[in-house]
């Protein structure tokens, strides 16, 4: 089973990311040949107080910047924001963006890149840190929230018991085949039942607790900043086995754009 850890002492400094203001501490999770889809890489990074990822664009390709933690400074197209704890903001093509941590604590962060079908990813720096940029309203800009509240709960894929599930972004908001980003909790004792897609691959991205999760029959615990993908006809699901919540998020590819699809398998994995 494969698990990528994102973890801190894992990271190696680096410093001015596409001209940003300070360092931050980077590790690559996934790479293009780790998919079968257009996924071209699922990177984590702590932004250390001061540092960021400077002003750039994409032409060929889009990302999804999510923190989930702290706070951060989100440039979309020019306009800044600040944004507390967990968000998630899609970058299609064309569009300029930027991240600063302005505060005096680390933030979690994660990106997710796939280029439009057929072409290289690309990138266009414009020198500009954004340190010190004027704020604007959040309303301003895309950002999906983290927000527990607007969670609906229902059974998920054949699982026990009732998953909080919320869909941030869609197939609609892409220009690329990025198909969503879904924020999902998992109560204690609950189940996303083991189900499998033949047109789509998926990224788990753990942002708090600990489960068992299976892939092909294999089944092993995965823990806060554990990212787990699931490429095409993988058996895939997990079973919250602890006393606190699960808290995750997932990201989507589609081989064909919008053609999503789900077969579930009939087990809870409880018993896994």
């Amino acid at each position: 089973m494969r698990i990528a850890h994102a973890r801190r002492e894992e990271m190696r400094e680096i410093d001015k990311v596409h001209g940003g203001a300070g360092p931050i501490l980077f590790k690559s999770l996934w790479e293009k040949k780790d998919f079968q889809t257009d996924w071209w890489f699922v990177h984590s990074a702590y932004l250390l107080p001061g540092g960021g990822i400077g002003h750039h664009r994409h032409d060929r390709c889009e990302e999804i910047f999510v923190t989930v933690d702290n706070a951060a400074q989100f440039t979309h197209n020019g306009r800044t924001t600040q944004v507390e704890g967990g968000a998630a903001v899609p970058l299609r093509t064309g569009e300029s963006h930027a991240i600063y941590n302005h505060t005096q604590s680390e933030t979690r962060w994660f990106n997710f890149n796939v280029p439009l079908p057929g072409c290289p990813a690309d990138s266009t720096d414009f020198g500009d840190t954004r340190r010190g940029a004027p704020l604007e309203s959040a309303d301003r800009l895309p950002i999906g929230r983290f927000d527990r509240r607007l969670l609906e709960y229902a059974r998920l894929h054949q699982g026990k018991g009732e998953v909080g599930r919320r869909q941030l972004w869609g197939p609609q908001d892409f220009r690329s085949n990025l198909a969503f980003l879904t924020h999902v909790l998992v109560p204690p004792g609950a189940s996303v039942g083991y189900h499998r897609h033949q047109g789509m691959e998926e990224c788990y991205v753990i942002v708090k607790g600990c489960a068992r999760m299976t892939v092909n029959d294999e089944t092993a615990e995965v823990c806060t900043g554990d990212a787990i993908p699931s490429t095409f006809g993988d058996g895939h699901g997990l079973y919250n086995h602890t006393q606190d919540e699960l808290e995750f998020f997932l990201v989507a590819v589609c081989k064909e754009k919008g053609v999503m699809d789900t077969t579930d398998l009939g087990d809870d994995l409880t018993k896994r």
